[in-house]
């Protein structure tokens, strides 16, 4: 063991001096940022890990806390919090569509001002004790919302349609509205495009090799992935159905900050314009 004037005399400062600063009382910014380090803390627990900084600031600025950004950055870089990190999860090329295509009628028209005037859909893979399931959501495109979402142990229009009825359920569509999709087999077959022809929704889809026609789905899908499933197995589809419930309708939809909604929720950001 070293004693005390041997370590002063080796980082060049007087024992004197060390005494006098082991005996100062905590300064009232020391105080501040262990209160403040304490509440990022639990906000980041609370969020499972998934937020990074900017949301933990959005988060501590609606609780009312006067905070600079800087700042929480600075406290969680010293605490080792880091936001989850998306990564890439399997894909697979899309089901020939020999059914119905259109254009991408979206793009002809301006972004949406309001809740149900455009949702887009798409389908992606889950893993359930080595078995591939599918998951089809739609998303509301004003909000980021998810409206509707159907689990399947089939990739095939049913799932699709299974998901539009739940969103109709709850929504207040108006006729042309707008429905866009890639242009896959699930969505261009004719027991979907009936659907939408029913409550009267125009059909739009991707332009052939622009995956990103459909980003906002995509975007989802990765975040879903991430913040809810990584480092998750599931033994059962209902195990499976019940983690899709707790994120998407307790969690996402209605707790999450999205930073494209100015760091609120979808279901905040739609009351707010209503």
């Amino acid at each position: 063991m070293f004693g005390i004037r041997y370590l002063c005399g080796k980082l060049g400062v007087s024992p004197a001096g060390f005494y006098k600063w082991q005996r100062r009382a905590e300064s009232a910014q020391a105080r501040a940022n262990r209160d403040l380090s304490k509440e990022i803390q639990q906000l980041y627990a609370e969020h499972d890990g998934n937020y990074g900084s900017p949301r933990i600031y959005a988060a501590l600025r609606e609780q009312g806390k006067r905070v600079n950004h800087k700042r929480v950055t600075r406290l969680m870089r010293d605490m080792g919090l880091v936001g989850k990190v998306s990564k890439l999860y399997r894909s697979k090329p899309l089901a020939e569509n020999p059914c119905i295509t259109v254009g991408n009628q979206k793009l002809l028209e301006t972004p949406p001002q309001s809740a149900n005037q455009q949702w887009a859909g798409d389908i992606t893979y889950l893993k359930v004790n080595g078995q591939w399931l599918y998951l089809a959501v739609i998303i509301d495109l004003y909000s980021r919302g998810i409206v509707g979402w159907e689990l399947s142990k089939y990739r095939t229009a049913a799932v699709t349609v299974a998901a539009l009825r739940k969103a109709l359920l709850y929504r207040d569509v108006r006729p042309g509205m707008i429905f866009h999709s890639d242009r896959g087999a699930e969505y261009g077959a004719h027991l979907f495009q009936d659907e939408l022809k029913r409550a009267g929704i125009r059909p739009s889809m991707n332009r052939p090799k622009h995956m990103t026609d459909n980003a906002h789905v995509e975007s989802f899908f990765k975040t879903m992935k991430t913040e809810s499933f990584k480092g998750l197995s599931f033994e059962s589809i209902t195990q499976l159905r019940m983690t899709l419930s707790c994120y998407i309708d307790d969690y996402y939809n209605t707790k999450r900050h999205h930073s494209s909604l100015g760091y609120t929720n979808p279901r905040a950001f739609e009351r707010m314009a209503a």
